[in-house]
């Protein structure tokens, strides 16, 4: 059950990572919080197997913090790479000559 409760925390971080930052037309809309849920899911199983209880506190700061840390990663990488190459397609596809489509 707990793992239930620790993988929705992760969304909603998730979630916050994704409006709260720039970006957000770069990457689809379940991505981050995607990312945010999975994290979540295998730090605290990773925890769980390492023999961290469930019921302390450690392993849900831990956990969640995990999540929210990598969610703002993936979506400050991705964004900017995205960003990048949007730049460099529209720079060759300007110097290729190639017609415009009306």
């Amino acid at each position: 059950m707990e793992l239930l409760f620790v993988t929705l925390g992760g969304a909603i971080l998730g979630l916050i990572a994704r409006y709260a930052l720039p970006h957000r037309a770069a990457h689809g809309a379940v991505l981050v919080p995607a990312v945010g849920t999975a994290v979540a899911a295998f730090v605290w199983v990773a925890l769980t197997w390492l023999g961290w209880a469930w019921d302390g506190g450690w392993i849900w700061w831990v956990s969640l913090g995990a999540s929210f840390v990598v969610a703002v990663v993936v979506d400050l990488w991705l964004g900017r790479r995205r960003a990048e190459h949007d730049k460099r397609m529209l720079h060759t596809l300007t110097r290729s000559g190639v017609p415009a489509r009306a």
